[in-house]
This record gives C-alpha cells, structure tokens and sequence, in this order.
C-alpha cells in the first residue's frame, strides 16, 4: 500500500475530481459547520438576544408569582400556544441567523452537492468488524487527539477569561438580583464567544488537514492516468494511427485536386485555396483544395511543382478560406474579385479570359 501511495506523483485529473464528488469524497470539515454556528448563535444572542432575555425574564416571573393553572388538556394547549406566540417573534431572528451560517458554511466547503444514493441504508456502517477497523485506524487516532485538545483549549479559555472577571464576581453580593443577572449573562456569552472562535480556528486548521488528505487520495499514477485517457478518448495508439491515416488520405486529395487548378489564393502563407474553373461544365469558379498552417505550405509547394500560379490576395483568402466550403462554388458577392484574379492567371499565360470568350461566342 505504501508502494502504491508512492507511485502516486500526478495531480487529479479533473474527471477524477468530478467522481470523486459525485461520490461524496470532498474535503468537509463537520466541526467547521459546529463551531461556525455555535459562535453564530452566541453572536446573534449577544446583538439581538435583548428582547429574547426581556421575555423570558418576564414569563419566569409571570409563571412563578402566578397560580398554578388546573392540569388539563385545554389548559396546556391554551398555555403552550401562548408561550409560542410569545417567544417566537425575539426568537426567530437569532434562529435565522443560526441557519444563514450554517447553510453558508456548508455550502462553502463542498459547493451544492446532492446525492440522494447517500440516503439509501448502508450496512456496512454498521458492521461491527469495520466499526473496529475505523475506531482504531490512523484517521481514529488523529480525531481522538483532536477531541482531546479541542477539550484542553476550552478549558485553557474559559479558564483565562473567567479568571479575569474573578474580582469582579467577588463584588457581585453588593448588588441587586437584575444587576448580578445582567452581568452574569453578558460573562457567559463573552466567554461562550472567546470559546467558539477558538474552536473554529480548530476547526479551520482540521478543514486544512481534510482537504490535504484529500487532494493526497485523488492523486494519481501515471497508469492511472493513461488508463483514464483510454477509456474517455481511447487508445492513444488508435486515434494516433487514425489521424495518420486521416492525414495521408488528406494528402492524397491534395495531390489529386491541387494540378486540376486554375490559381492558387494564398495569405501569403497561413493560408492557401486552389480554384478551379471549367467554363465548359462550371457555372461558377469551384474551390478545390484549401489549407492553413501545413496544408497551406503542401498546396504551395504541389502548385509549384505543377506550374500553377500562385496569387497574393490577404483578404479574398480570409474570406475563401473561411466561408466557402471545399468543393463549392465562390459565392456571388466574390465573383468580381475572383474574376479579376482568374483574368490575370488567363492573361499570364496568354489565354482568353472566360468573360471575353463567352462575349466571343
């Protein structure tokens, strides 16, 4: 297995990455999202818990200078629909701060990922041999530490905050009971803050590690990679073999349709497109072989050898090349220019041009 591991010195593909996802393996820290909104909450408290703390002060001081209400059914009801009624409006805005986090936090670590193959019952987590296996595996161990520091840290904050309101809590018994209340909760949630940001900044290192740990198990090796070339594109070996024969076939076509032509349009080197005209059985010039890059270079060099002039013509190439199909005819809005090009070929070699033929006839 460490042989294997060691083999593995190539970065993920992105179809590696796009499997692993669609299986669930992404790097997710789970006490990321508990600390993200364990101090979320304790924040959200301290801002807009006022008129939360206000109510629940006065309902414990209405339950307990009230009389007890008889013990039925309708009684309950009736006393457990205003209790809703009455916490819910300073409750739910710290709720909702709670549930903006928590979905924030979670969908920046994995993005929005549904897999509902996750839902089905898997019985392998609860096979006891693997529930061994994982409890005393390296990844076990790592999380045991964690836990236990994690465990050291609260206690090392809640430790060095609370001491330092030590005099002050010693001076609370000259006080009256709202002022003791007041200040106790804003300790708590202060220190409860101190604490949450400590464990997320835990937590924040264990994401690092997760995604580490991750990006290890996706790497791959060069087999690996090859072999994952090979099933989406296929053999390398074919599709070389296929594009050198595609090449020759493209080739043979230039060597056969490159002496048929009239002239050869060029640009003057990316680009070459030989044209044919047969006033006889063409209606219109043909475009019969066109090239860029190499095949350019192949049909200049094929029109050279078999004596057929080459013409510089930068803007009538683009247009050729780019919006006349191989073996169609020029459109009519090239006519003129391709005429003028074919006047001077005919002229060059001391025939009639097809126009002044034609008019002959």
């Amino acid at each position: 297995m460490a042989d294997q591991d060691a083999d593995k010195t190539q970065d993920p593909t992105p179809h590696r990455r796009q499997q692993a996802r669609e299986q669930g393996q992404v790097a997710r820290s789970q006490d990321l999202g508990s600390a993200a909104l364990l101090l979320a909450g304790l924040s959200a408290l301290l801002m807009l818990g006022e008129p939360l703390i206000g109510t629940m002060g006065a309902l414990a001081q209405r339950c307990l200078g009230e009389t007890p209400a008889p013990a039925d059914v309708d009684s309950a009801l009736a006393q457990f629909n205003d209790l809703v009624w009455l916490v819910a409006p300073p409750l739910l805005p710290v709720l909702a701060a709670m549930l903006v986090v928590s979905i924030g936090v979670n969908v920046a670590q994995v993005g929005l990922l549904f897999l509902p193959e996750k839902l089905a019952p898997d019985l392998s987590r609860i096979d006891p041999l693997k529930g061994f296996s994982r409890m005393f595996s390296l990844t076990g161990v790592a999380r045991l530490g964690f836990g236990f520091v994690k465990v050291v840290l609260v206690a090392a904050v809640a430790y060095a905050v609370l001491s330092g309101h030590r005099d002050a809590v010693l001076g609370l018994s000259g006080l009256g009971l709202p002022e003791i209340a007041v200040y106790l909760v804003d300790c708590l949630l202060w220190t409860g803050i101190k604490i949450a940001a400590a464990l997320l900044f835990l937590a924040l290192l264990d994401y690092g590690f997760q995604w580490w740990r991750q990006e290890q198990d996706l790497r791959m090796t060069l087999q690996e990679i090859r072999e994952e070339m090979r099933n989406l594109q296929g053999d390398p070996q074919i599709i070389s073999r296929r594009r050198q024969v595609q090449r020759q076939l493209v080739m043979n076509r230039l060597k056969t349709a490159v002496p048929k032509a009239d002239v050869v349009i060029t640009n003057p080197t990316e680009l070459a497109i030989a044209i044919e005209y047969d006033l006889e059985t063409m209606a219109a010039p043909v475009v019969v072989a066109k090239g860029a890059g190499v095949l350019a270079q192949r049909i200049r060099r094929l029109a050279l050898e078999n004596g057929i002039p080459i013409v510089e013509k930068k803007p009538l190439a683009q247009a050729l090349y780019k919006d006349v199909e191989l073996n169609h005819p020029i459109p009519n809005k090239m006519y003129a220019a391709v005429a003028e090009v074919l006047a001077y070929v005919y002229q060059l070699k001391g025939k009639t041009a097809p126009e002044a033929r034609n008019a002959e006839r």
